[in-house]
């Protein structure tokens, strides 16, 4: 199949970068079910990357009973050029946030769950044995929820990727975010060839892999293209494909707004090079529609 690229008139560029297209504009949050879990997560003291990362999705995922717990506290050790977290130090480990996640999804009823991190490159393990007791917690409660784990790289360690995959999740999902080129300007403390090492030894050991990746950033499609191939080389069962979007003035700022048809081409080629699911739209995230994925 061939697909070419439109280009956009350079003195068009201004106006289409700082103006979100038609095809960008998500409802509202909203629904019973939405205000509901919004309330759980505020007596529990407890954060979702939904909200850290401002999500389009919000409100659908919510009210679809999915939801992304982002554990081990809301301050990360990196400093990613496209993220709305904020970074820092935490310096505390709270133990006790395993058993209160657990708490309240057994209270939203939620049929799946995904559990995500700050990067916590301070800690020797990178927070791996709060991944595993959150798990072991969720499954003493309810064994039909299903768990999906968005992992860090764990700065390579085998030992804490172990300790997360010995925990058994049903779905380990890391995202590759971006092609290899941009890795320095939009992932500085990580690198590609780690990313794809850390699904490589989940594929190993018979996990079914999950991956992202952001377009817009200012990558080719014929980039984009080769990174999908190198996740195919690791066996990749899940990728999302979506468009970058600018969370504050101080962050990236967005290259191009990538046009539907073209998520339909990555999609397709995508499932032509042996992916068992890949979801790709503009408004597309890693956690979108998780449940139906697995």
């Amino acid at each position: 199949m061939e697909f070419v690229i439109q280009e956009i008139p350079v003195e068009q560029e201004p106006k289409l970068i700082n103006r979100k297209p038609e095809w960008l504009k998500a409802k509202l949050p909203a629904g019973e079910n939405y205000f509901r879990i919004k309330e759980l997560l505020k007596e529990n003291n407890l954060h979702t990357v939904c909200e850290e990362a401002r999500c389009p999705n919000i409100g659908e995922c919510w009210n679809l009973g999915t939801a992304t717990f982002m554990i081990l506290g809301d301050t990360c050790t990196r400093s990613c050029g496209f993220c709305a977290v904020k970074t820092g130090s935490m310096g505390f480990v709270d133990e006790d946030e395993p058993r209160r996640v657990a708490e309240t999804i057994s209270k939203m009823n939620l049929r799946h769950v995904v559990i995500t991190s700050v990067n916590r490159d301070e800690l020797v393990d990178g927070g791996a044995h709060i991944f595993a007791n959150t798990i072991y917690e969720i499954r003493k409660r309810d064994n039909f929820c299903k768990i999906e784990v968005l992992i860090p790289d764990f700065l390579g360690s085998e030992i804490a990727l172990n300790i997360v995959l010995d925990s058994q999740p049903d779905i380990l999902n890391h995202n590759i975010e971006t092609v290899p080129r941009l890795y320095r300007r939009v992932r500085p403390q990580a690198h590609f060839h780690r990313s794809l090492e850390v699904l490589f030894r989940a594929k190993e050991r018979g996990f079914k892999t999950k991956s992202g990746i952001m377009v817009g950033l200012g990558e080719s499609i014929e980039e984009v293209l080769n990174t999908m191939t190198d996740l195919q080389a690791v066996n990749c069962d899940i990728l999302t494909i979506g468009q970058y979007l600018q969370p504050t003035k101080e962050h990236l700022p967005v290259e191009r707004f990538v046009h539907p048809t073209e998520f339909e081409f990555l999609k397709s080629e995508g499932l032509n090079m042996g992916f068992k699911h890949i979801e790709s739209g503009p408004l597309v995230r890693s956690s979108y529609h998780a449940a139906d994925q697995i």
